[in-house]
């Protein structure tokens, strides 16, 4: 890796959001992005930087101590980026324990490698020194009609995935109230852009359409969420990075609530527009209304005014123009996305509860 240039560790740097937040600060930063490539991360989505002198990808989890403080110690890197994590609310109904192991118990194994990192540096390295925790507005619950989540809200989790997360969240502020490691936490909202995993809303609808099979719909369709393109989630880090505070937490959302009717019927719309011969159209007589997620949130919505007073972040994208891109990015990139699913996620249901 070239010299002369920060570096900054990225965990879970080949998945949707990590991956494009590498994307972003490879260049500006050395970039050491280690990544476990389960089912969620593509090495494909780094193929831009594959070979930069500013990225180096190790293979490996969060929850290995030795190789964490391995390339702590090699790199010396002025801040940590924890991007790894199951994510997926459907598969945590499924199979919990894996969102128990990565989110939680393997998150206090890399608070323990980076505390101990942090305790080497002196001086000027010792003060710059960040560790920015990545996580959810599914933390807070649900909300009612009105309001929106602000740093301040309750945390109220009401599915595995969020529990877990939740969880990740107390003990990265612990690891800063107890030992003073400077930390700061981030929730951000439901993020849509490329690269994201075939099983997701927006990709999953693309693709669906795309097939001409149903498309499906959990429940009335009616659930609201507050999109946010990841380029914008991914600048927003970089302002906290560069200017967050210890002990902090920062709310990033995108301003833009629709359900998810809504938004499918909104990519059906682009996908008309956008490939005017496609045997599927109108796309939208594919929507197929199907059995709900248990346990499904309502609404979610982020308060943002903390990252524009404090940080002068406010997302670029609209909901149109984002998603517009997001389509337009997919349909370049079907290949990616046959790739992706070949052997791993089949377009099947997941997330009905059916446990033993």
């Amino acid at each position: 890796m070239s010299g002369g240039k920060r570096s900054i560790l990225v965990t879970g740097g080949a998945g949707f959001i990590g991956g494009n937040f590498v994307l972003l600060a490879v260049g500006e930063y050395r970039v050491v992005n280690l990544d476990a490539l389960t089912y969620a991360g593509n090495p494909e989505t780094l193929a831009a930087v594959e070979g930069h002198p500013d990225h180096r990808f190790v293979r490996g989890r969060i929850g290995e101590r030795e190789l964490v403080r391995r390339l702590l110690a090699e790199h010396r890197p002025r801040a940590v980026m924890n991007f790894a994590a199951e994510t997926h609310v459907d598969r945590s109904i499924d199979g919990p324990r894996a969102f128990v192991q990565t989110n939680v118990v393997e998150t206090l194994e890399l608070l323990e490698a980076v505390l101990g990192y942090w305790r080497t540096l002196e001086g000027e390295e010792r003060e710059a020194f960040r560790l920015v925790h990545v996580s959810t507005d599914e933390v807070y619950g649900a909300l009612g009609p009105e309001g929106r989540f602000t740093e301040e809200s309750p945390y109220r989790p009401n599915s595995p995935y969020a529990a877990s997360k939740a969880a990740s969240d107390h003990l990265v502020r612990a690891y800063n109230r107890t030992y003073g490691l400077p930390a700061i936490i981030t929730n951000c909202s439901n993020n849509y852009g490329p690269y994201q995993y075939p099983e997701k809303l927006v990709p999953l609808t693309i693709t669906r359409a795309l097939e001409g099979s149903p498309i499906p719909v959990y429940g009335d369709g009616r659930q609201v969420r507050d999109w946010l393109y990841v380029e914008d989630h991914c600048r927003a880090l970089m302002r906290v990075l560069e200017d967050g505070v210890p002990g902090e937490v920062y709310n990033i959302g995108g301003g833009s609530e629709r359900t998810n009717l809504q938004t499918v019927r909104t990519i059906c719309g682009l996908l008309d527009r956008l490939v005017p011969g496609s045997p599927h159209a109108p796309h939208e007589s594919l929507i197929t209304f199907v059995e709900d997620r248990p346990g499904h949130d309502r609404r979610y919505a982020i308060d943002a005014g903390k990252m524009e007073r404090e940080l002068g972040w406010r997302p670029r994208e609209t909901f149109e123009s984002g998603m517009e891109k997001t389509v337009r990015w997919y349909l370049k990139n079907r290949e990616w996305c046959e790739r992706v699913m070949a052997g791993k996620y089949g377009g099947e249901r997941l997330g009905l509860g059916g446990r033993g």
